[in-house]
């Protein structure tokens, strides 16, 4: 009986450091999300300054003047 206790307890410890992996993994999964969700952000803004008249374009953006 004390050894299936025992193996009990090692499973367990087992499933509470896959449930702390998986919870950092999530935790870093998110701060990505956000990240990406302001960048996007960021570039919609970017494209609808570009797009509306008198918007700043990129110098690279430009047509040469042979066009």
């Amino acid at each position: 009986m004390e050894q299936r206790f025992v193996e009990i307890e090692l499973k367990l410890v087992g499933l509470e450091d896959t449930v702390q992996s998986l919870n950092e993994q999530i935790y870093e999964q998110g701060r990505q999300l956000d990240e990406l969700r302001a960048l996007c952000r960021m570039l919609v803004r970017r494209l609808d300054d570009s797009e509306q008249p008198g918007g700043a374009l990129a110098p690279g953006d430009e047509r040469p003047p042979h066009y």
